[in-house]
């Protein structure tokens, strides 16, 4: 049963858990053949193309060491829980918030920023940070920094 209160707990597998998430990349990876979910009763169900394709990323980014937290896209956050996804302080988020970087509701007098907002935002940010990165390398190339 899924939980109401869904919350961004990351799981990370444990290290005795490795090797069993390692054979199920393995076993997942192989093309053609169809996934079946076998209940307690054996019960068999084929599991569906969507939900086979997110599986197969969420068991290799564990098989990489990578933590895992599924939120649902219309998610609302609490500053603190989009501050920490975005990997800034508490007090820069709700600055990004209070200047229109970023979408927001406020419920009562807390600020709520919805997960496929606060995702644009860090896809607008990553594409701003790449480009100045281009521009950097491409000026110091010219002014001889990299010269062989």
């Amino acid at each position: 049963m899924l939980r109401q209160n869904m919350s961004l707990d990351s799981v990370i597998s444990p290290q005795l858990e490795a090797q069993s998430i390692k054979e199920l990349e393995r076993i997942l990876s192989v093309q053609g053949s169809q996934a079946k979910l076998v209940g307690a009763n054996g019960e068999q169900i084929i599991i569906p193309d969507s939900i086979y394709q997110v599986l197969l990323q969420i068991v290799h980014a564990m098989a990489s060491g990578k933590a895992i937290s599924i939120i649902p896209q219309k998610q609302e956050l609490t500053t603190q829980q989009a501050s920490e996804l975005l990997n800034v302080s508490r007090p820069y988020l709700i600055k990004l918030l209070e200047q229109g970087d970023i979408h927001y509701i406020k419920v009562g007098s807390h600020r709520r920023v919805r997960f496929d907002d606060l995702m644009k935002y860090k896809q607008q940010r990553d594409i701003k940070r790449r480009e100045g990165l281009k521009e950097l390398t491409l000026f110091l190339q010219d002014e001889g920094f990299y010269d062989e």
